[in-house]
């Protein structure tokens, strides 16, 4: 009899994850938390269906794959210099202070060195999902506090993928029999081959895939198919990081983070964002789901002291620490205590580190399962203590240099298409000295626009990160001048991010007008209506005595053919 296990732990999960990652969002919790329930609830430890265990760890594999992929695809080393000088000491200081209170405080309570170290460096990193998250919910993402936050756990984020690649070695090791020199010097040796390991695949891929990868992709957007083009991105993706594995031995995460630097570092890092994304997150919510799955929630009054001594220093201390440092770099107490809280989680890098550890043997399961409750109770007790922060001290805001407005505006717009139409509206708005920035899909236009001095994006419109890339946050209108497949859908995205935006639209048809509009675009011209007024008025002029009855005429016929955006039928 054939085995279904993979199609009933593939359904099961996201069927679960759905239900209860959106019971998790209409109470106010971040979605996570759902998914890590949804996987106690289809895994070993609770009645009714039982996912596979082994499919769902292979599961996690390409969610790890594809979360770090996405991490090198948005690294940009700018956005760390801007904030270095606080969140990369800070990083430090925090991680360092976190993880050792953590190996202290569990080696007292009987944990080896080993098992302490490891979790406490575990527990040092935030969440960048969840923390983004809060700050997005809190309008501070573009606060100072945000922009140190952010730069914080991107630089926590860099420290555990060197983590990653230095766990082998010290499971290596600890392997390494003999007398304690015979253990350093084989200690020592490993580590300086693992080193060697690390520096040739980061040489092959970055070095050589920065050619070959963008030639390859270069290739495949010429034939404009979609399809080919996502299945490119996750190619190069899951490709480099297995290959990465098995050539030079280090971990798939590091093979995809360097994957995600190489393509982010080419003309198709919007659009490899946007098509990666839904795979992505599809497999990062399996991900969560089998951090679920191989949780036991006996663990939770087994070991209830265990959980409270790591939810304390994840909390209380690791939030402290982050305040001493902000302040100490002469930050105001407005900005400190923010930061600290929003960093007082732990999430998808603490999984991820805990798999590889789990999987060399340097944690157990009841460290594991302390890993997952603390992470479950921090991410659904943050945005509450987020909040709480904020209104004890309200930071400060900070509008980016791009969204200041001159006493003259200069209104940017964003053009989508540079087809015969884009070209007339693009120099048009030029002619009035205002900003403009096109997205278009044509990549050889895309690259003579750039070189010409006009600033162009290459990337599906479909695709948020696409429009955010071609500075939708700091334009005043959004322009669509090519008949595109779903217009409503730019409109919708560009709506919901920007309710205050202009949004005026070219479409194909009559009957597509009503909708537009209410979607929220405030001019919509459909091609086949322009049509048929000119041609009604070139035979209704002809019949016309006079030039005030061809206008009336005019009108009349542009009444007759134009929808009203009340009512959403013809008049």
């Amino acid at each position: 009899m054939l085995s279904h296990d993979v199609i009933l732990t593939f359904a099961g999960g996201l069927g679960a994850a759905l239900v209860l990652g959106y019971l998790a969002h209409r109470i106010g919790l971040s979605p996570i938390v759902g998914y890590l329930l949804a996987g106690i609830l289809v895994g070993p430890h609770t009645p009714g269906f039982v996912a596979s265990q082994g499919v769902a760890e292979q599961f996690a594999e390409i969610g790890i794959m594809l979360l770090m992929f996405g991490v090198g695809l948005r690294f940009h080393v700018q956005e760390l210099l801007a904030v270095w000088r606080v969140a990369v000491p800070g990083a430090v200081i925090q991680s360092l202070a976190s993880t050792g209170m953590a190996a202290v405080a569990l080696h007292l309570m009987g944990w080896s060195w080993t098992s302490a170290l490891v979790v406490g460096l575990a527990i040092s990193v935030a969440s960048t999902v969840v923390l983004v998250r809060v700050l997005t919910e809190q309008r501070d993402l573009h606060t100072t506090t945000g922009h140190i936050a952010v730069g914080w756990v991107v630089v926590e984020d860099l420290m555990t993928i060197a983590i990653l690649v230095l766990l082998p070695v010290l499971a290596g090791s600890m392997a390494v029999a003999g007398s304690p020199e015979g253990a350093s010097s084989g200690a020592g040796m490993a580590v300086f081959i693992s080193l060697l390991k690390v520096v040739a695949c980061v040489v092959l891929v970055v070095v050589g895939g920065g050619r070959v990868i963008p030639w390859a992709l270069e290739r495949v957007a010429a034939t404009r198919s979609s399809e080919l083009f996502t299945l490119a991105v996750l190619a190069v993706a899951v490709g480099i990081a297995v290959g990465s594995a098995a050539a030079f031995g280090v971990s798939m995460a590091l093979g995809a983070f360097l994957a995600g630097l190489v393509v982010g570092r080419t003309d198709f890092a919007a659009r490899a964002a946007g098509d990666a994304l839904p795979m992505r997150d599809a497999f990062a919510v399996l991900f969560f789901v089998s951090v679920g799955l191989l949780f036991d929630p006996r663990h939770l009054w087994a070991e209830p002291l265990l959980i409270l001594v790591v939810l304390a220093i994840v909390m209380i201390g690791k939030p402290l620490a982050a305040l001493a440092v902000v302040r100490a770099a002469g930050r105001p107490w407005g900005v400190a205590l923010p930061v600290g809280m929003a960093l007082g989680q732990i999430g998808e890098f603490t999984f991820i580190l805990g798999t590889a550890a789990r999987g060399l043997g340097l944690i157990d399961d009841r460290a594991w399962n302390t890993l997952v409750a603390v992470a479950m109770i921090s991410i659904a007790i943050n945005p509450a203590l987020y909040r709480w922060s904020r209104r004890q001290a309200r930071p400060p805001l900070v509008v980016p240099a791009a969204l200041t407005v001159p006493a003259h505006p200069d209104h940017r717009c964003v053009v989508v298409g540079y087809g015969p139409v884009g070209r007339c509206v693009v120099q048009a708005l030029r002619s009035r000295e205002i900003p403009v920035t096109v997205v278009e899909m044509n990549l050889a236009t895309v690259r003579q626009l750039n070189h010409q001095g006009l600033p162009a994006v290459y990337g599906d419109a479909l695709r948020w990160e696409t429009l955010a890339e071609a500075g939708l946050a700091q334009a005043s209108a959004l322009i669509l001048s090519s008949d595109l497949a779903d217009p409503a859908e730019v409109v919708r995205l560009a709506r919901a991010a920007r309710p205050d935006l202009r949004v005026m639209v070219r479409c194909a048809h009559l009957r597509e007008v009503a909708a537009l509009r209410a979607l929220g675009a405030e001019v919509v011209v459909a091609g086949e209506g322009e049509v048929a007024i000119a041609l009604t008025e070139a035979v209704l002029d002809a019949a016309a005595a006079d030039s005030e009855t061809r206008a009336r005429t005019r009108q009349a016929i542009r009444t007759t053919l134009t929808l009203s955006p009340l009512e959403g039928q013809p008049r």
